[in-house]
């Protein structure tokens, strides 16, 4: 400990030794500038009289001293450090004139100004000398390493030259930029630290082939994503490695540099701008309330805790069965938020009645977010009593106790497998619907349901598993060359459920608007392409067929009819369709107890009755082939 004591005490002695002779090293130098200085102007003014120059030298260093110019690092020099310099000048210029005048001295006024002048251009220029030395020494040290990769950068404003600077300061980046393009005409054929702008981004293609373009870094900040899409796939076309900057937020934060870039993610080409809510005004149904999240530690659920703890609630209770889960979610937010923020983590079931009344009536939340699901498909198709224990009579205890314990909002997690399903787990989150409606006609809770798409880098995500195959040299794998998906943002769904929350009146099922749906074969080709490499060339694509209870293509609606518009023009409504409720509830004894028996055959069947729009693919095949079922 002693030894790491010293050698810390020691590297920053040499550190403070280097900065003084730097600092001598400068005063030298200025020395030598002023006495130029004023040698030059004597020979060119013509003053023959004695003049106290060791009082200027003395006057000019201590000015520079006082401006900082003798602190400032010049390898990031700019503006703010040649300002420094000429107010230094001018001030010790000043102050020249007053102790000539107070000696008896005199000179002309010419005299005066040329010395000014001189140290200015003089001192400003030594400074910009020394970084363009070192800039071009970084240079030809980039360029003169084999390994380094060559950049083409995208942008030629603000965050581009912030791109280059940092790559010619830092050797150790190990980049070395070749050129800019930029879509401003009026910026083509100009250059940035010497880098020039030679073309437009239609041009990307053809430049990496000419340049030989190792990387493409992305830098343009403040863009929208139809936009950043359209140049993404002029970059999509080469076979360079793809790298992004972060948002124009971040700039302005002074976050930006080489270290923040970042590969770009499926996220930057879906095409569409994110969902904007206005959580601040939506959201004061969770001030100063209980707030219960389950399944909490998940994707989802996790997010929805980080955004409700935004809003001061009175209390946050976490509920997961997964106490890894619950545990990571419940040391980031005491990170964030201490003592400010009431957490409570609770390790449990949503399967356990019981438990879920003990922590309905000892907390008694005022909203309650139920995340709590199997999702996985092939996996529920081989488990559906599992399926059916989780997510129906999961869902029905915590909904049965929140009505129980006058809970005010309900705020069921749906998917789009809930409309006209094909798989068990589609069915249990229809089902989920169902129950939640009928709850809702005899309970003076509001219950509803938000229904979306894949959640992409949500637990199960097909793009971490893409991520992987290409690093192990693939094949990735995609069920079918058509399959298509709606997707979108675990901020985009999470800001989604709240604000169906704070629209809920009873009984609807909140829809988003999540634009085209987008083929997974696309995806897996653009990821490959993004990572530097060539489908079906490098990264092998291979199709292995829908798995068990898999569909095509997703739905979000039941029906267009009837479909309700919100202030919010990316969310619909669609209505309540209610069932006969003494049918439901015999169907649902039915069903439990054929899940304590674990007749799976039966399962299935009394499923269809409970949810009549569920139809396995077998029944679609037997009822093409005209087979009566």
């Amino acid at each position: 400990m002693y030894l790491g004591m010293i050698q810390k005490v020691e590297g920053l002695n040499s550190k403070v030794e280097s900065y003084r002779i730097r600092q001598v090293g400068l005063i030298i130098l200025d020395t030598l500038i002023v006495l130029l200085s004023s040698v030059i102007s004597i020979k060119l003014t013509e003053t023959y009289f004695q003049i106290p120059i060791l009082i200027y030298v003395a006057i000019n260093i201590l000015s520079f001293y006082k401006f900082n110019c003798y602190s400032s690092l010049w390898s990031y020099g700019g503006e703010k450090e040649i300002t420094n310099i000429f107010m230094a000048g001018i001030i010790s210029g000043g102050c020249f004139v007053i102790i000539n005048a107070l000696l008896g001295y005199k000179a002309s006024t010419l005299f005066y100004i040329m010395s000014v002048l001189l140290v200015i251009v003089l001192t400003v220029g030594s400074r910009l000398t020394y970084r363009a030395i070192r800039r071009m020494l970084s240079f030809m040290s980039i360029n003169n390493t084999k390994e380094a990769s060559r950049v083409l950068i995208i942008g030629a404003g603000s965050a581009g030259k912030l791109i280059i600077k940092e790559i010619f300061e830092n050797p150790n980046i190990n980049k070395l930029p070749v050129g800019i393009v930029d879509d401003d005409e009026k910026k083509i054929g100009k250059n940035i630290f010497g880098i020039p702008i030679i073309g437009k981004c239609c041009d990307i293609s053809e430049i990496s082939r000419k340049c030989e373009i190792d990387e493409i870094i992305f830098s343009i900040a403040n863009i929208s994503k139809e936009a950043k899409t359209r140049i993404l796939d002029y970059c999509n076309e080469t076979k360079c490695k793809i790298k992004t900057i972060p948002g124009i937020y971040e700039i302005i934060e002074g976050k930006v540099d080489i270290k923040r870039i970042r590969n770009v993610e499926i996220e930057d080409l879906l095409g569409r701008d994110a969902i904007q809510t206005n959580l601040g005004e939506i959201s004061e149904y969770l001030r100063g309330k209980t707030v219960l999240v389950t399944g909490g530690g998940g994707s989802i659920g996790s997010e929805l805790c980080r955004q409700v703890a935004k809003f001061t609630p009175e209390k946050l209770i976490i509920l997961d069965i997964y106490e890894n889960n619950a545990y990571e979610i419940q040391q980031e937010l005491k990170r964030k938020y201490g003592n400010k923020l009431d957490l409570e983590v609770i390790i449990g079931s949503v399967r356990d009645e019981k438990r879920i009344d003990d922590i309905m009536s000892r907390y008694l939340p005022d909203v309650v977010f139920h995340a709590a699901a199997h999702k996985h498909v092939p996996l529920m198709e081989d488990s559906p009593c599992e399926a059916i224990k989780n997510n129906v009579f999961g869902t029905m205890n915590v909904a049965k106790k929140a009505s129980e314990y006058k809970v005010k909002k309900f705020v069921l997690i749906s998917t789009d497998k809930a409309v006209n399903p094909t798989n068990i787990m589609g069915a249990t989150k229809r089902c989920c619907e169902i129950l939640i409606q009928d709850l809702d006609r005899k309970s003076k809770t509001e219950f509803v349901a938000v229904r979306f798409g894949n959640v992409l880098g949500s637990n199960g995500s097909v793009i971490p598993l893409f991520k992987k195959q290409i690093e192990e040299g693939g094949p990735v794998t995609v069920t079918h060359e058509e399959i298509t998906r709606y997707f979108m943002t675990i901020p985009e769904a999470v800001s989604l459920v709240i604000e169906a929350g704070s629209m809920a009146k009873g009984g609807e099922i909140f829809v988003l608007d999540m634009g085209e749906p987008v083929k997974i074969s696309d995806l897996a080709k653009k990821l490959i392409t993004l990572s530097g490499l060539e489908p079906d060339v490098d990264i092998k694509i291979k199709y292995t067929g829908l798995r068990p209870g898999e569909k095509l293509y997703e739905e979000l609606l039941m029906a267009q009819e009837g479909l309700r518009k919100t202030e919010n023009n990316k969310i619909f409504i669609e209505p309540p369709m209610y069932r006969d409720e003494d049918e439901l509830f015999k169907n649902m004894s039915t069903l439990r107890k054929y899940i304590e028996k674990n007749k799976v055959d039966n399962i299935r069947d009394i499923m269809k009755k409970i949810v009549p729009t569920y139809v396995e693919e077998k029944d679609k095949e037997e009822m093409e082939q005209g087979v009566v079922v």
